[in-house]
C-alpha cells in the first residue's frame, strides 16, 4: 500500500516538473520578433508600410528589390509646422518615418533614412509642395528618388501682436518668408530659418493692417512622399 502511495505522488510531482518545464521552454521560444507582432507594444517610429503586391503577369520579370510608382512613403520632420511665401524655394530634408519592407519582410528603406529634396511652388501657384531628389540611406549610400508630396494650400494669417512669437515658435520659416516678416513686424525671434531664394512680392502676401499670409505646412501630415516612378533599391 505504501509502495503505490508514494508512486502515485512521484508520478504527480513528476508530470507537475514536467508541465513546468514545458512552460518554460515555450516562453524561452518567444522571439523579439514574434512580440512585435502586437502593434500596441510598437513605438510609433517603428510602424512598418509593406510595398502592395505587383500584378502577377509574368513574376519572373518583376525586380523584388524595386518599390512601385504609386507608393507613399511617410515621412518626418524635426519642426511643427513649416512657412513659407507661395513663391518661394526652400531645400530641406525629410526623415523616413517607418520601415518600408517587401512582402518577404526584407526592409528596403530602413527608418531613419534621409529624403533630400525642396519645397517649392506648385505649378498653378495655389499652394507648395515636396520634391525629393536624392535618397540617403543610413550607412550613408545614396541614390536618385522621384517623388513629390500633395500639394499644400493652407495659408496662415500672421497678424502682429503679443501672439505673434507664440505662431512662430517651433516652426521652421523659409528665407523669403522670414525677410518678409521682418519687413513688417521688424526683428522677430525665429527659432530657424531656411535657406531660400529671394523675398518674392511683398505686397501679395499683405492682407492690410499688419498682417502676413504664408503657406503652413505641417511636414509630419502633409509632406508624405509619393513615388513619381518605380524605385530600384540598390
Amino acid at each position: 500500500m505504501f509502495n503505490a502511495k508514494y508512486s502515485k505522488i512521484t508520478t504527480s510531482v513528476f508530470m507537475t516538473i514536467t508541465a513546468t518545464g514545458a512552460m518554460f521552454a515555450n516562453l524561452a521560444n518567444i522571439t523579439p520578433v514574434q512580440a512585435q507582432l502586437f502593434p500596441e507594444q510598437r513605438p510609433t517610429r517603428e510602424r512598418e508600410y509593406n510595398p502592395p503586391r505587383q500584378p502577377s503577369i509574368d513574376q519572373r520579370s518583376i525586380d523584388p528589390n524595386t518599390i512601385p510608382r504609386g507608393f507613399t512613403i511617410p515621412v518626418e520632420y524635426e519642426k511643427e509646422k513649416i512657412l513659407v511665401t507661395p513663391e518661394e524655394t526652400v531645400p530641406i530634408t525629410l526623415t523616413v518615418a517607418a520601415n518600408v519592407r517587401d512582402s518577404r519582410r526584407n526592409t528596403l528603406i530602413p527608418f531613419g533614412s534621409e529624403i533630400m529634396g525642396q519645397i517649392e511652388p506648385s505649378d498653378d501657384g495655389s499652394g507648395s509642395l515636396f520634391t525629393a531628389q536624392e535618397l540617403v540611406f543610413p550607412d550613408g549610400t545614396t541614390q536618385f528618388i522621384d517623388a513629390t508630396s500633395n500639394v499644400v494650400t493652407r495659408r496662415e494669417t500672421i497678424e502682429e501682436g503679443a501672439s505673434t512669437g507664440d505662431i512662430l515658435k517651433g516652426a521652421a520659416i523659409g528665407g523669403a518668408a522670414a525677410t518678409v516678416l521682418a519687413e513688417v513686424f521688424g526683428d522677430i525671434d525665429v527659432l530657424e530659418v531656411l535657406g531660400g531664394a529671394g523675398a518674392g512680392a511683398v505686397a501679395g502676401l499683405l492682407l492690410g493692417g499688419n498682417k502676413v499670409e504664408l503657406v503652413s505646412i505641417d511636414p509630419n501630415n502633409d509632406l508624405d512622399l509619393t513615388l513619381q516612378s518605380d524605385l530600384a533599391v540598390r
